[in-house]
């Protein structure tokens, strides 16, 4: 009855966590069609918001991607090249003061305060963040400011998703999940890349090569529901129409290998550059509420001598995947592009940095491919292939994310035909990247993150059982203690050992339940020793093992009853026989030993 007792406890456990699970799968729904509506709203908001500042206000119609036309019909009024001073330092004025008034935390790019929410803060994000990012990233962009849409929306889906699991009372790891998977449906949907909106997610948190394999499924679920619902608003068509590339040789590989190191190298100086103006703002002796408008101003004065450095940049790299950009202003909106997106976000503007990176790269890579095709034309057939490549290494590198953002390239661009050339370039921008990425809130790995702190401690004890570990206990085990026994009787047998649970047994020496030695001990003092009760008046029922149990239940175990020992049973001819009593402290010494055990150094062979 014991076995089927534990087995029953197992499988109570199973079906909960299964239902858990499945849970969090079915809530993934409503939380993919809330971030794709979410989408829809922040797409408009952006669009409307440019079409005002940029083209009413300034006459400017930026060219945007192939894939994406504007809501509104453009304006009359003549392009005034100086109005391009003014309408983004009015674009920083407003975002200014509706982040430092409402919400601070929607300032900067967004991806990183996700980050912190998901790692620090229990994935709780404020319910006005939403409302506030989607403001405040659509005046600081739509009017002009170097931003993207990625670490606005991300933000915006995760608070969605946080806000959504807080609601029902989820769990703090649900809440998790279902906060990450607000931002893969954000990212998914507005890109045009769902598969790559799920994979960002779970990549984005760490800096080394790992992921939050968990968060792949409902990611992906989020990330396709979000998609569909801002695609019927707005088309399933990609982001960027690109005409038709061809990988044919593997000596290509050469000329690509001299990209990866070009896009590794300026994907460190883009992200100490930012972070080195951000700095600079920082210490700007004056009220936060005015910095982005000062950002805005000098994102102006860029925009003045060249336009292309300010906005999305999109239609810039549209026109370069079809050869129309001359390599030297491709190297001039780069370079421009890093200090236009500095000011802009750096300076306490809401946007994201995924949009400028990927017109830095593909500006980046477009400029190679062309000076590298009047060196060697046999190597470089096509020189726009570059601009899509270049796109992936570069945010690759800066961001430490190198497949979700082949993916996504892919995905935005339509052209799987550059798909190994991107994952060789991406791979080795990777490995070549700066001791500085673009997302100060990602931790190395997940044994550096504080919620997976007891993961490894759980896995080394998954592969311990009670019985090893009873074997190289130094704590003798107490005797078990006959059920007829006086209460004399008991408290010396109790004075013998230093334990607070006694096993009890009857006249065939079949355990039949503990003792708690406090509480003896509480009612001798209380109304001192009696004659009249026996051991067996005091027995209580408590939670057993067996020696096969692995130790991280047992530990769970303790922590349900909330004791220190647990007493380990065996069966002999169809009875439970005590063996023994597991501590804590047991547990924790069977521990130690395995780390050592394992870090250890192999013993050189033909050494004693």
């Amino acid at each position: 009855m014991k076995i089927l007792s534990i087995n029953s406890r197992q499988f109570a456990v199973s079906v909960r966590n299964w239902i858990r699970y499945r849970r969090v799968l079915l809530l993934a729904l409503p939380v993919g069609i809330i971030a794709g509506l979410g989408s829809v709203l922040f797409y408009s908001a952006l669009d409307a918001a440019s079409s005002f500042f940029l083209d009413h206000m300034a006459g400017y119609r930026p060219p945007g991607p192939g894939g994406e036309e504007s809501l509104f019909a453009p304006s009359n009024t003549a392009f005034v090249p100086w109005m391009l001073l003014v309408v983004p330092t009015l674009g920083g004025i407003i975002s200014g003061w509706l982040v430092f008034t409402f919400a601070p935390e929607a300032e900067g790019h967004g991806t990183d305060a996700a980050l912190e929410a998901y790692h620090f803060k229990h994935a709780r994000i404020r319910g006005r963040v939403p409302l506030i990012k989607i403001i405040s990233s659509a005046v600081t962009i739509g009017s002009g400011g170097s931003g993207g849409r990625e670490g606005p929306i991300a933000q915006i889906g995760a608070a969605f998703g946080s806000l959504f699991a807080h609601r029902l009372g989820l769990n703090v790891q649900e809440r998790r999940i279902l906060m990450m998977s607000g931002m893969s449906a954000g990212i998914g949907s507005i890109f045009h890349a769902p598969l790559a909106g799920a994979i960002f997610a779970a990549e984005i948190l760490y800096r080394d090569i790992d992921m939050e394999y968990e968060l792949l499924v409902p990611s992906a679920i989020t990330s396709v529901i979000a998609y569909c619902v801002f695609s019927l608003f707005f088309g399933f068509q990609t982001l960027f129409v690109t005409p038709p590339f061809v990988f044919s040789s593997a000596v290509e590989l050469v000329p690509y290998t001299m990209l990866a190191v070009v896009v590794a190298l300026c994907a460190g100086l883009y992200a100490r550059c930012f972070y080195a103006i951000r700095d600079l703002f920082l210490k700007l002796p004056v009220k936060p509420h005015v910095k982005p408008a000062i950002g805005g101003l000098l994102t102006g004065v860029i925009g003045f001598f060249l336009p292309g450095a300010i906005y999305t940049g999109y239609g810039v790299l549209q026109q370069a995947l079809y050869g129309q950009v001359s390599m030297q202003l491709l190297l001039a909106i780069a370079a421009a592009k890093v200090f236009t997106t500095a000011f802009s976000i750096g300076s306490g503007g809401s946007g994201g940095v995924f949009g400028p990176s990927v017109v830095i790269g593909g500006a980046l890579g477009g400029s190679v491919g062309l000076a590298l095709q009047q060196l060697w034309p046999g190597l470089v057939p096509d020189a726009p292939a570059y601009v899509v490549v270049g796109m992936a290494g570069f945010f690759a590198s800066a961001a430490s994310t190198p497949f979700s953002t082949v993916i996504m390239v892919s995905e935005m661009t339509g052209s799987y035909d550059l798909l190994l050339p991107a994952v060789w370039v991406s791979t080795i921008a990777f490995l070549l990247r700066g001791r500085k990425g673009l997302y100060e809130k990602q931790i190395p790995t997940r044994f550096d993150t504080p919620i997976h702190l007891g993961d490894f401690f759980y896995g080394v004890l998954s592969r311990l059982t009670v019985h090893e570990t009873l074997q190289h206990s130094d704590t003798p085990p107490p005797d078990p203690v006959p059920h007829e026994i006086s209460m004399a009787e008991l408290l010396q047998h109790m004075a013998r050992f230093p334990h607070a649970h006694f096993p009890v047994v009857d006249d065939e020496e079949r355990y039949i339940g503990i003792i708690h030695a406090p509480v003896v001990r509480k009612l001798v003092a209380t109304r001192g020793i009696s004659d009249d009760l026996k051991a067996r008046d005091f027995v209580e029922p408590r939670k057993t093992v067996y020696p096969w149990e692995r130790l991280n239940r047992v530990l769970e175990l303790m922590a349900e009853d909330n004791v220190d020992e647990v007493v380990v049973l065996s069966r002999e001819d169809g009875r439970e026989r005590v063996i023994g009593i597991l501590t804590r402290a047991d547990i924790l010494r069977a521990y130690e030993k395995r780390i050592f055990r394992e870090n250890e150094p192999a013993p050189v062979k033909g050494t004693s």
